[in-house]
């Protein structure tokens, strides 16, 4: 809608001051004559708002022009009291900072949509943490930060996991990315991306190199590229088991990470057919604490597998 493209301009003009029209137009998705034609129409409204055109030219609010308007529509005032991810903002050490922001955003809402917020506020609330991820080791992010505001090099001794000895890694950090509860540093080393779970980071000592990022690339660039590596990997072992239909929903929650897809459950028989993949045969193991409810059918080898361990810790507790 046009009003509230021209809200749009207005505040954008608020926060940056001369903005370039293609800049506008770009941000806005709209031609640079539309943007023109809005800057009319925000200056026959009386907002002092002017253009100077040429190649350092732009629009521009008068210099001392604010306005309070907020913008915010009934919807946009809801999600911002949506608080989703509270444990990042606790790692981050902007709880209070939240609060605070929060207090004022609600000071500055139009009064017919506070009511709304505050009751959503109340009302939902966003855990991004997983069920049984069980304890996890404090994470101290803020040496991490320091490098990732500043750009600066970053020396990491960081254990990778199923290793017992820790490596040392000089790296040029784009960000941090909290995935699911947990934190990881996205950097690169020697010209790569590189993803590094925070609580894997045994120590970290800000260098006083300034960052070497590649031209171009952004956090998020990075983190695309790094998400889909780890998505798209190949678990290498397929295995086919039958689960009984009354462990399904506990199967389906505890071995999500490996499903191939979602079992089909026509609510009658008593087991269901389903298809994880795992890195190797041995991973299959963790199938072992669902009992006789799961049953894996193929292949042999995962079959043999789990036969042999359960066999070595029946012998366990037949010799006590």
């Amino acid at each position: 809608m046009k009003s509230d493209r021209l809200l749009s301009i207005l505040l954008l003009l608020q926060t940056r001051g001369r903005v370039p029209a293609r800049e506008l137009a770009d941000r806005l998705e709209v031609s640079v004559r539309t943007v023109y034609r809005d800057v009319e129409a925000l200056s026959a409204s009386g907002v002092p708002v002017y253009a100077e055109r040429g190649r350092h030219g732009g629009i521009e609010l008068l210099a001392g022009f604010r306005t309070d308007v907020t913008g915010l529509t009934a919807d946009e005032s809801r999600a911002l009291f949506v608080l989703a991810a509270q444990g990042a903002h606790a790692a981050l050490g902007l709880d209070a900072a939240l609060g605070s922001a929060l207090r004022k955003v609600m000071a500055a809402l139009p009064e017919p949509f506070r009511p709304a917020a505050e009751v959503t506020s109340r009302r939902v609330l966003v855990d991004a943490t997983r069920w049984k991820g069980g304890p996890r080791r404090a994470v101290d992010l803020e040496v991490l930060q320091d490098a990732v505001f500043t750009d600066r090099r970053l020396r990491l001794r960081y254990r990778h996991g199923g290793d017992t000895r820790s490596r040392v890694y000089t790296v040029d950090p784009y960000g941090l990315v909290s995935k699911a509860g947990v934190w990881y540093l996205v950097a690169d080393r020697r010209g790569g991306p590189r993803l590094f779970r925070a609580d894997r980071i045994g120590a970290a000592t800000l260098l006083p190199d300034p960052v070497r990022r590649r031209p171009g690339v952004e956090l998020a660039d990075a983190w695309e590229v790094l998400r889909r590596q780890v998505e798209e990997r190949p678990g290498g072992f397929d295995v086919t088991v039958r689960v009984r239909r009354s462990r399904l929903d506990m199967f389906v929650r505890l071995n999500a990470a490996t499903l191939v897809e979602l079992p089909e459950d026509d609510g009658a028989s008593e087991w269901v057919t389903a298809r994880l993949s795992h890195g190797s045969v041995r991973e299959v193991r963790t199938l072992l604490s669902f009992g006789d409810a799961v049953e894996v059918l193929a292949p042999a080898e995962a079959r043999e597998e789990l036969a042999a361990t359960a066999a070595a810790v029946s012998a366990v507790y037949a010799g006590g």
